[in-house]
């Protein structure tokens, strides 16, 4: 089966005498990184929709994930097979309504009681479990700020609609302001965060996920400012060459021609 062929392949890269030294000397810290940037790199394929890219960036995802498990067959910690069942044994326990006789009439339905047998877990393996525990600081930052926000809502702690956050976003843009009149930067920073923070949870109330969005603007301000790098090259100028107005103009220019 493929799978064994690559478990096989895994193997050989980590033979201590014959493998290769790169992937002999990684452990699970050193190999973090890369697992994170594959997840990314997935994103990145979908939303441009090259499926030839999906199917070789998952690829890459899953031999992360052999790699990890192959790290801890070597310290006798777990195995692949392992992870596959862990895995497996979740789905099953956490979709009663497919694998038992539970009844589940929605995808919100669904959502709600995935995130109680998510909470039943927590609090079986440490007693009391808040309503925040399992948030993990590995998540984005703005992943994680609006994750947070959905798990107080789940205990009643939210604004009722977006209009309230959006109150609350000018309230921290206010803030904002006046401790940017102090000079303290510390200050500056709290409530930079603040706003980030509210921002997060207005995505959340207007069900647009805030990574998907701020790439999507990101990648928007790279289209018009390479623009804008075009028309200078064809004067044979760059944009450290230009004046702040005319920049200004030739992104103005760039939004009519690109959107």
């Amino acid at each position: 089966m493929p799978i064994d062929r690559l478990l096989g392949i895994m193997a050989r890269l980590r033979d201590p005498e014959h493998g290769c030294p790169w992937d002999r000397e990684q452990t699970w810290g050193s190999i973090v990184p890369h697992t994170i940037e594959e997840a990314y790199e997935i994103a990145e394929a979908v939303e441009r929709g090259d499926v030839d890219q999906v199917r070789d960036e998952l690829g890459d995802l899953l031999f992360q994930v052999v790699f990890q498990a192959r790290i801890a067959e070597e310290q006798a910690l777990f195995r692949f097979d392992d992870v596959a069942d862990a895995i497996s044994n979740k789905l099953e326990r956490r979709h009663p309504h497919v694998f038992g006789d539970a009844t589940i009439g929605s995808a919100a339905e669904q959502t709600a009681a995935w995130e109680e047998h998510k909470a039943a877990e927590r609090r079986a393996k440490g007693g009391a479990a808040g309503a925040l525990d399992g948030v993990t600081l590995g998540l984005p930052a703005l992943v994680r700020a609006a994750k947070l926000g959905r798990r107080a809502a789940q205990v009643g702690f939210d604004w009722p609609g977006a209009a309230g956050v959006l109150e609350k976003v000018r309230e921290e843009i206010e803030e904002l302001q006046r401790a940017l009149a102090t000079g303290d930067s510390a200050h500056v920073r709290e409530e930079l965060g603040d706003l980030l923070f509210s921002v997060a949870q207005l995505s959340r109330h207007l069900d647009v996920d805030p990574e998907a969005a701020l790439r999507d603007a990101g990648g928007k301000f790279e289209r018009r400012f390479r623009r804008i790098e075009a028309f200078l090259a064809e004067e044979d100028r760059t944009a450290a060459d230009a004046s702040m107005a005319e920049l200004e103009a030739l992104w103005a220019r760039a939004k009519r021609e690109i959107g």
